[in-house]
């Protein structure tokens, strides 16, 4: 068996925030749009988001009404000057979780969080 990760999903409460977030703020272009299932090019793997209550009503998922306190997962987004990223992110109003940390291995990582509280890391690329 061969996989291949094409996409993740994550599941919104606030669905015009959340566009606003990630397509205003992040500048990710829209990919398609479906009602309130909407993707996000990012390169090899696509970021989409949907309500959790199509997610309950159109797929019959178990997933919570709300989001959780602790968060199990992060997505990451690698870019060229992690402060000057999160300096910008700060100015729009974006919470930052973790400030521009410089990791033993030399990647330079931060963490900031989307409308429902999703982890984020900026960071630079490994070498």
């Amino acid at each position: 068996m061969k996989l291949a990760m094409k996409y993740i999903i994550l599941y919104v409460n606030d669905f015009e925030k959340t566009i606003h977030f990630y397509r205003d703020i992040l500048a990710l272009p829209i990919k398609m749009e479906q009602g309130t299932y909407v993707e996000f090019d990012t390169g090899a793997t696509t970021l989409s988001i949907n309500t959790r209550a199509s997610v309950q009503e159109e797929i019959g998922l178990d997933v919570p009404e709300a989001h959780v306190k602790s968060q199990t997962f992060e997505i990451g987004f690698v870019v060229d000057d992690v402060e000057a990223t999160i300096e910008s992110l700060r100015n729009q109003g974006v919470p930052i979780i973790k400030e521009p940390t410089k990791k033993p291995w030399g990647q330079i990582v931060a963490y900031v969080a989307d409308p429902d509280g999703h982890f984020i890391e900026i960071c630079t690329a490994i070498d």
